[in-house]
């Protein structure tokens, strides 16, 4: 075996091991219950908590100011929060930047009225083992993942809008 597949070897075992380790949060995925956050709005809002949206659809988008594809999905995102917010779908945009300053800009910039947070230390996006941006969660009224989608999406094309509107319609009512 040569050095460079010992060390591929040895890589892979030690990322193997921290990921599926004891220690390893469970995978966020399709059925699982997605986990409760508290975040800052960008906007000096109040705080939004995942708990807080109980009841309502809601969408989770991972993205950063420096992702150009992430820039690209926004007015997409912008024009489907416009048409299902007053339907009791939520939209939030939870930034991993480093500094908040630019996501306030980029913010104003596009004229986003969704909310926008901002993951400063990471736990949130690391809880939700969101890495490839953007990275978007479809929660159900009752907090359990639908769907997760990788990279940039039409979020108001027909497909994602019907698919949101089935879950409205499908809320328990009490």
């Amino acid at each position: 075996m040569g050095p460079w597949l010992v060390a591929a070897v040895v890589v892979g075992a030690a990322v193997f091991a921290v990921v599926l380790g004891p220690d390893a949060p469970p995978p966020v995925i399709r059925g699982s219950v997605a986990p409760g956050f508290e975040l800052s709005r960008v906007d000096g809002g109040a705080p939004v908590t995942l708990e807080g949206l109980r009841g309502k659809v809601v969408l989770l988008n991972f993205w950063a100011t420096w992702c150009k594809p992430c820039e690209d999905e926004m007015p997409a995102m912008e024009r489907l929060h416009r048409e299902l917010a007053a339907s009791g779908f939520a939209l939030l945009a939870i930034s991993v930047d480093d500094s908040v300053e630019p996501v306030q800009a980029f913010r104003k910039r596009l004229g986003l009225t969704f909310p926008v947070l901002h993951d400063v230390e990471k736990d949130v996006s690391e809880t939700y083992q969101a890495f490839r941006f953007p990275e978007s969660l479809l929660v159900d009224a009752e907090g359990v993942v639908v769907e997760r989608y990788i990279g940039p999406k039409e979020w108001d094309a027909p497909s994602y809008v019907d698919r949101v509107r089935r879950l409205l319609a499908a809320k328990p009512t009490s």
